[in-house]
C-alpha cells in the first residue's frame, strides 16, 4: 500500500488527483477526507441550546432561596 497526500478542492463532489500522482493510482482505492470545518459563528451557547445537557439529578433552586441574601 502506498500513501500520497496532496491538497485539492471538492468540484461537484468530485475529488480531482493532481497529475503527478495519476499514474500510481490504479483499481480501488481507500479515501481518507479530512477537511477544515467552517469557524462556527454559533458558539458554544447556542450548541447547548440545540442539545441541552440532561441530568435527572438537577433540581432547580426555589424562589426563597434565590433571594434569601438580598436586603
Amino acid at each position: 500500500m502506498i500513501a500520497i497526500e496532496f491538497q485539492t478542492r471538492v468540484k461537484d463532489g468530485i475529488i480531482e488527483v493532481p497529475p503527478e500522482y495519476r499514474d500510481q493510482i490504479i483499481g480501488a482505492v481507500r479515501v481518507i477526507v479530512l477537511s477544515q470545518a467552517p469557524a462556527s459563528s454559533s458558539g458554544i451557547i447556542a450548541e447547548l441550546l440545540e442539545h441541552p445537557i440532561q441530568d435527572p439529578s438537577f433540581a432547580p433552586l426555589p424562589r426563597e432561596e434565590i433571594y434569601r441574601d438580598r436586603t
